[in-house]
C-alpha cells in the first residue's frame, strides 16, 4: 500500500517524554478522506495511553482523538465533504460495521472492538494507529465529521471526546425542558455535561466538593451548585434528579449521590473505570428503582447530532490553546486540574 510520511509527536516508551517523529499515513483510498489537522485537543487518556497507566500501549504512541482539520485530498468514492471543508475525528477510526451495535449506530460498542484513533488496530498499514499530535489524518470518511462553520475551530476540537461523552447519556436518558440534571465535578467532561443539559433545556447543578468551582459553574449555564460534602445541602436535593452525570476519573463513593435521584432516577458513570468503593449500597436503588450505569463516548450519527446541535446553539468548549511543543509541560498540568478546562494544541506550532 503506498503511503507518505508526515510530522508528529510522540513518545518511545511510558517513562519518556513527548518529543517530535515522523509516522506513516496511507494514500487515500476511494472512501478515505484526508485531513489537515489545525487543533487537536488534550484528552486524560491520551496521558493514560503515552505513560501505560492502563497497559497495553504500543509504542510508539501519538495520541489524540480530539481532532478539527480542513479536508486537504478525498477518495473517488467520497460524498460526505469536499477539499477544503473542515471537517472532524474522534476517538474513533473504524469498527467492524456489520455487529448489531454498528448496524445501530453505536459504533463505539462494536462487537468486535472498535478501532481507536490512536494505538488501535491498524489494518491498512499494520500496527497500530497514530492519533492526532500530527500533521496530517488519513481517515475512512464514515467516521470523518461535517463542522458547523460558525463556530470557533479551536474550541470545537474537545467536543469530539469531552462533548460527546456527556451528550450521548443526555440523549439516551430523553433529557429535555424540565427534566432535572446535575453533575458530579467540573472538569474537562463537567463543564460540557453542563453546557449541553442547559441547551437542552434543563435545570442543571453541580456538585463539587468545595465552593471554588461556583462561580465558574454558575457563569457556565448551571442554575444552582451544592456542596457535596456537606449533609445539609445535600438533604435539600433528596430524591431530586432525573439524570446525575457523574464525570470525576478517580475512585469515590456514589452513595450519596444516590440518595438524590428520584424515583426511575439513574446515575451514569462516564469518567470512573473499575470498582466501587466504599461499596455500593442497593437498598435505595431498590426502593426507588433507580439504576447506576455507563456510558462510553458515541457513535457516528450522534456524534454528528451534537455537533449540529452545538453549530445551532453556539456551543463550544472553555479552553486554552497550547503550542505542541508544550505537551509535556501541559501533561503535568493536567495532573494538577490546572487547565480551565481542556488544552487545545494549534498544530500550526508542529508545522512551524
Amino acid at each position: 500500500m503506498n503511503k507518505f510520511e508526515v510530522k508528529a509527536y510522540g513518545t518511545l516508551a511510558a517513562d519518556a517524554p513527548l518529543n517530535e517523529m515522523n509516522i506513516s499515513r496511507r494514500e487515500v483510498l476511494e472512501n478515505d478522506i484526508e485531513i489537515e489537522i489545525l487543533y487537536c485537543g488534550v484528552c486524560h487518556s491520551d496521558l493514560h495511553t503515552a505513560r501505560n497507566d492502563w497497559g497495553g500501549t504500543v509504542y510508539p504512541a501519538v495520541p489524540g482523538h480530539e481532532i478539527v482539520g480542513k479536508v486537504t485530498k478525498v477518495g473517488n468514492a467520497v460524498t460526505k465533504v469536499k477539499v477544503g471543508d473542515f471537517a472532524g475525528v474522534g476517538c474513533l477510526v473504524d469498527s467492524c460495521r456489520v455487529c448489531e451495535s454498528c448496524k445501530q449506530d453505536l459504533e463505539q460498542y462494536c462487537a468486535t472492538g472498535i478501532i481507536g484513533t490512536y494505538n488501535g488496530r491498524d489494518k491498512h498499514l499494520g500496527g497500530q494507529t497514530f492519533g492526532g499530535y500530527s500533521d496530517k489524518i488519513v481517515v475512512d470518511e464514515h467516521f470523518v465529521l461535517k463542522v458547523p462553520a460558525n463556530l470557533n475551530l479551536a474550541a470545537v476540537a474537545p467536543l469530539l471526546c469531552a462533548g460527546i461523552t456527556t451528550w450521548s447519556p443526555l440523549r439516551h436518558w430523553n433529557v429535555r425542558k424540565g427534566s432535572k440534571v446535575a453533575v458530579v465535578g467540573l472538569g474537562g467532561l463537567g463543564h460540557m455535561a453542563i453546557k449541553l443539559a442547559k441547551g437542552l433545556g434543563a435545570e442543571v447543578t453541580l456538585f463539587s466538593r468545595t465552593s471554588d468551582k461556583t462561580k465558574d459553574a454558575l457563569e457556565l449555564g448551571a442554575d444552582a451548585v451544592v456542596i457535596s460534602t456537606d449533609g445539609e445541602q445535600m438533604n435539600t436535593v433528596r430524591g431530586k434528579f432525573d439524570l446525575i452525570i457523574d464525570t470525576v476519573p478517580t475512585i469515590h463513593d456514589v452513595n450519596p449521590y444516590v440518595a438524590t435521584l428520584n424515583l426511575n432516577g439513574t446515575l451514569v458513570l462516564v469518567g470512573y473505570l473499575g470498582g466501587l468503593e466504599p461499596i455500593l449500597n442497593t437498598v435505595p436503588l431498590i426502593l426507588g428503582r433507580k439504576s447506576i450505569a455507563g456510558s462510553l463516548i458515541g457513535g457516528i450519527a450522534e456524534t454528528q447530532e451534537m455537533l449540529d446541535f452545538c453549530g445551532e446553539h453556539n456551543i463550544v468548549s472553555e479552553i486554552e490553546v497550547i503550542k505542541m511543543q508544550e505537551i509535556n509541560e501541559a501533561y503535568e498540568r493536567m495532573l494538577r486540574s490546572d487547565v480551565r478546562y481542556r488544552f487545545v494544541i494549534d498544530m500550526a506550532s508542529l508545522r512551524s
